[in-house]
């Protein structure tokens, strides 16, 4: 079976021309022919304004379609251009995954009073006041798509919480009041802040049956107009677990277990994620935010990280069939909110750490394919990503035997498919090194050169198939038949 490979397609600092879904759709041969077979959309929902990245999320039936916000495109595009982009990747061969935001809404139409209490930020358990009556920005009715697809509106009893009261002009974060309100139960949020519920904006109630029946109404109409083949569901850790065990589980019956889905639970503890995973039945895999961690550590500690613990604690590690791996993306970017972008020097190794193993579902974060522009710049890495996606493509397949046996000198080998030739990985974190490692006696006499072209020299494999694998100070290098 092929090795599949994911792209984020978007970084937090794209333009704002509008030209984003066509831009894609140009680009999905290219993408093809590097292996990539499913790509993460961004967001295409109409947001706060034109130049939202798309989280701040106003009205999920808006595509780029109706004229809301000050805007009838979204930052990427119009409505027909995200179905294009859509049907073109399909045509290549690639699998259209939507970044799904259902935690909250932003930018209500209008105010609304009800009653609320003060909760500490640090602890929402906490509650700071005695109730009392706030305006609230909790109506939201579509007058630009004007009940175009679906009729509902929402009111401020469809969610928990929100951020701002209007008549005071104070913002702090107000739990609603009312019959069955409340932040989710403990047990089905993340524990940090007591309860993390409550994330930004307008918090949506999971617990309420007409929220429950519009979320399910817009999730049927968005996959039959587009087409979309997956989901990334974003911010679950602040999402009723229950909710979302039942709604995928309700889309992948609908629309096949080829359906794929992934949540963005962003916390790095092993047992967080151990029992996130068992609440939701594994219906969904999670981002591998532990080992995106170890990756930005040993970035920044160098010759100081043991590299013989970098899989210590991941899903990669604990859970490979429920990992999406990454080494970065819109968020740990410079600049951006769980900015913990891993240091240049190291990024090589890292996306070889994720491409050429079997763990997981590697995912190549846009950014550092073509670079990043303006005051939190960054280079391309798109020379050596294009060689270690052809490594994935063509040669990283069969059984792997790992050499971890050096705090600042790692390497592994794969044997190849049945007809396929061994490669043999080695990454430094110090000084100049080598890893003696097994690639087979049928190989022996044969000449391997470093694939990445870091190092000119070529190793002959001896009689017992073994090789003294060389790499570079604080580089990686892969081997392979000449």
């Amino acid at each position: 079976m092929e090795n599949q490979t994911l792209m984020q397609y978007f970084e937090w600092y794209l333009p704002n021309d509008g030209q984003h879904w066509n831009r894609l759709a140009e680009d999905a041969p290219n993408l093809a022919s590097k292996g990539i077979r499913k790509v993460w959309m961004p967001p295409a929902f109409k947001a706060t304004s034109s130049n939202d990245v798309g989280y701040g999320v106003y009205d999920l039936f808006d595509l780029g379609e109706f004229d809301q916000k000050g805007t009838i495109r979204t930052k990427y595009g119009f409505k027909e251009d995200y179905l294009k982009a859509i049907q073109t990747l399909k045509a290549n061969g690639i699998e259209p995954m939507a970044d799904v935001v259902l935690n909250h809404k932003a930018a209500a139409d209008c105010k609304e009073r009800f009653t609320v209490v003060e909760v500490d930020p640090n602890d929402r358990t906490k509650v700071l006041s005695e109730p009392f009556e706030i305006k609230g920005w909790t109506k939201f009715t579509f007058p630009g798509r004007n009940k175009a697809y679906n009729d509902f509106k929402w009111h401020w009893y469809h969610f928990t919480g929100t951020d701002y009261d209007a008549k005071n002009n104070k913002s702090g974060i107000y739990l609603i009041q009312g019959d069955n309100k409340g932040w989710a139960d403990d047990e089905l949020v993340d524990n940090e802040n007591g309860n993390y519920d409550y994330l930004m904006y307008a918090d949506i109630d999971f617990k309420h049956p007409e929220v429950i029946q519009n979320l399910y109404d817009w999730a049927h109409w968005f996959i039959e107009t587009t087409g979309v083949q997956g989901f990334r569901l974003d911010a679950v850790k602040h999402i009723d677990s229950f909710f979302m065990k039942n709604f995928i589980r309700d889309i992948t019956e609908k629309y096949g277990d080829d359906f794929y889905v992934f949540g963005e639970f962003w916390n790095g503890d092993e047992t967080a994620n151990n029992d996130y995973l068992e609440s939701i039945d594994y219906r969904f895999d999670l981002v591998d935010v532990k080992l995106h961690q170890n990756f930005f550590d040993a970035s920044k500690s160098g010759a100081d990280f043991d590299l013989r613990t970098i899989f210590d604690h991941t899903l990669a590690k604990n859970h490979p069939e429920s990992a999406v791996t990454f080494v970065d993306n819109h968020d740990t970017q410079r600049g951006q909110a769980l900015e913990s972008t891993v240091e240049e020097w190291f990024k090589p190794a890292a996306y070889a750490l994720m491409l050429l193993r079997e763990a997981g579902l590697p995912c190549v974060f846009y950014g550092d394919y073509y670079g990043i522009s303006g005051e939190f710049a960054q280079e391309s890495f798109q020379d050596v990503l294009d060689k270690l996606l052809d490594i994935r493509l063509n040669l990283a397949y069969g059984e792997q035997t790992d050499y971890f046996d050096d705090a600042n000198c790692i390497g592994w080998t794969r044997q190849g498919k049945d007809d396929g030739q061994p490669i043999a990985v080695v990454v430094s974190n110090d000084q100049a090194s080598s890893k003696r490692m097994l690639v087979g006696p049928e190989w022996a006499s044969k000449e391997f050169s470093d694939y990445l072209g870091k190092i000119s020299q070529i190793v002959t494999i001896d009689e017992e198939g073994w090789g003294e694998f060389p790499v570079e100070e604080k580089s990686v290098s892969v081997w392979s038949v000449k």
